[in-house]
């Protein structure tokens, strides 16, 4: 998933929220310098990662993907399945996606010196471009999509999955629905279970 989604799972503990939006940097066994709730988040950023690749309904939209895309399949379905998360916003959340988003930055600002670098790097940009609610327009996900396509140098082609999108868009809006549901249930489970261990 991407970062609507993961920002999501993490609920309202602000510590885990920390961990899930940091992990993609922090590799290998460097989550264990982290206080606990943080360490929680990262693990389960990995754990959330995991299960959306092996599971068959995401594995089921790759499929309904272009085959020019290769293994960059699950980057573009995770961007997606994120316009989706926003586009529906109200279906899981009573806070106003806008609201929601605005508070976010506000505190991903308060706490960015105390993020890798690399994460530092992003939040500007993040907030900037208001990257949380441009998820939910078919114009927003374009621009992240020439934008992520731009990051590979041209080799993802994933500029072009708009067009995988337009195609496809009930099939992949229904897959999403249907995943979430059970990535909800496995997220709560899992968060229960590495806050206990």
């Amino acid at each position: 998933m991407n970062f609507l989604a993961h920002l999501y799972l993490s609920k309202n503990n602000t510590n885990i929220l920390i961990g899930n939006f940091i992990a993609d940097a922090v590799k290998g066994k460097k989550y264990k310098m982290y206080p606990k709730e943080i360490k929680v988040g990262i693990l389960l950023h990995r754990e959330i990662d995991n299960y959306t690749d092996t599971h068959k309904i995401v594995k089921r939209s790759m499929h309904r993907l272009n085959e020019r895309y290769r293994h960059y399949d699950g980057v573009i379905i995770d961007i997606l399945y994120d316009h989706f998360l926003a586009k529906n916003w109200n279906n899981y959340s009573e806070i106003p996606l806008e609201l929601y988003a605005e508070n976010i930055y506000q505190f991903l600002e308060k706490n960015i010196e105390t993020f890798p670098e690399k994460i530092q790097y992003l939040v500007p940009f993040m907030i900037n471009y208001n990257w949380l609610v441009s998820y939910a327009s078919i114009e927003g996900i374009e621009k992240i999509l020439k934008g992520m396509n731009k990051r590979t140098k041209g080799v993802s082609q994933m500029d072009l999955a708009i067009e995988d999108l337009k195609i496809n868009y009930q099939e992949l809006e229904e897959d999403f629905t249907a995943f979430f549901e059970d990535l909800i249930a496995f997220t709560n489970q899992k968060t229960t279970f590495l806050l206990t261990k």
